[in-house]
């Protein structure tokens, strides 16, 4: 019996593509505006790696510029995100709190596992009122080491979870759920790579399916 999820946010849960753009635009426009950056913002190299924690997002982005450089555009581009959550740009994915709501009257205990930062994540789970389903959020900086399979551990052993599953798009998340012993479940969504939902226990192509999926009696 599945008694807690374990979900991603970006790609799954919430739909980063409507802010991305925009955010990622504005960054690289103060880069130009500093003549360190001569082209458009790379913006499907950005969704080629989505899901990577952003130190690694701005190492592939920026790979010849410093890291006091990636360290300011890193800072102002969670600042465009967070203002963009809040203005109201971004979405979350059809059914989430339908869903969410399912699980959490069905005594299935709800948590976020994101390589996101605490505070994108606290913009996005106040804006949609989250925490009204969700037990808690981990942020992958949480863990030194930014391996999303550990911050999966941290919540198994905060909260003894024994039986189980994680949803999310990418590798990252169907290798959290297999190395910690639970259901990779694959989210068929923006985000996703056909050749890593292979290694999926289940895909799923709308978040609604999680009902009849974990049906309860």
């Amino acid at each position: 019996m599945v008694q807690s999820i374990i979900f991603d946010m970006d790609g799954t849960l919430f739909q980063t593509d409507k802010i991305l753009e925009i955010s990622l635009v504005d960054t690289f426009n103060v880069l130009k505006s500093l003549n360190e950056w001569d082209q458009e913002a790379p913006i499907e190299k950005y969704r080629e790696i989505m899901g990577v924690p952003l130190p690694k997002v701005w190492e592939a982005l920026l790979p010849h510029h410093s890291i006091e450089v990636r360290e300011r555009m890193d800072a102002l581009f969670l600042e465009r995100l967070i203002d963009n959550i809040r203005a109201g740009r971004g979405a979350l994915y059809p059914n989430v709190q339908l869903v969410l709501d399912y699980l959490t009257r069905n005594k299935i205990a709800v948590f976020i596992a994101s390589n996101g930062l605490k505070d994108y994540l606290a913009a996005i789970v106040d804006y949609y009122h989250l925490n009204h389903w969700v037990t808690e959020t981990f942020s992958i900086q949480q863990i030194e080491s930014l391996n999303k399979s550990e911050l999966v551990m941290t919540i198994i052993e905060k909260y003894g979870i024994t039986h189980g599953a994680v949803v999310g798009d990418r590798l990252s998340d169907i290798n959290a759920a297999k190395d910690n012993g639970l259901v990779a479940i694959g989210c068929n969504f923006d985000y996703a790579q056909a050749d890593e939902l292979l290694h999926a226990d289940i895909v799923i192509d709308d978040l609604h399916e999680l009902i009849s999926i974990f049906m309860v009696e």
